[in-house]
C-alpha cells in the first residue's frame, strides 16, 4: 500500500496518507487545516539492510552499516 506525503500551503504542516489500490489521491486536504491546498512531496525511501545497502538512485551499493546506529557499533541493540 502506497503512502504518499503531503504538505499544506495554508498552515505549513506536513502528513501522510495511506493509499489503498482502489483509492486515488484525487481530493486530498489537511488533516489540520482541512485546506485543499496541499502539494504532494517527494518522498526519500529508506531500507535496513545487513552489511552493504545498494542506493535505488545510484547503480553502485553504499557501504555502511544497518540499523539504527548506521554502524556506530554503540547501541544497546547490537547493531
Amino acid at each position: 500500500m502506497p503512502v504518499y506525503e503531503y504538505r499544506c500551503n495554508d498552515c505549513n504542516r506536513k502528513f501522510e496518507l495511506f493509499v489503498p489500490h482502489r483509492m486515488t489521491t484525487d481530493g486530498v486536504v489537511c488533516r489540520d487545516c482541512h485546506s485543499p491546498k496541499v502539494q504532494k512531496l517527494v518522498s526519500s525511501f529508506a531500507s535496513i539492510g545487513g552489511e552493504s545497502e545498494t542506493s535505488y538512485a545510484a547503480s553502485e551499493p553504499v557501504s555502511g552499516g544497518g540499523g539504527c546506529c548506521g554502524g556506530a557499533g554503540g547501541c544497546a541493540c547490537g547493531h
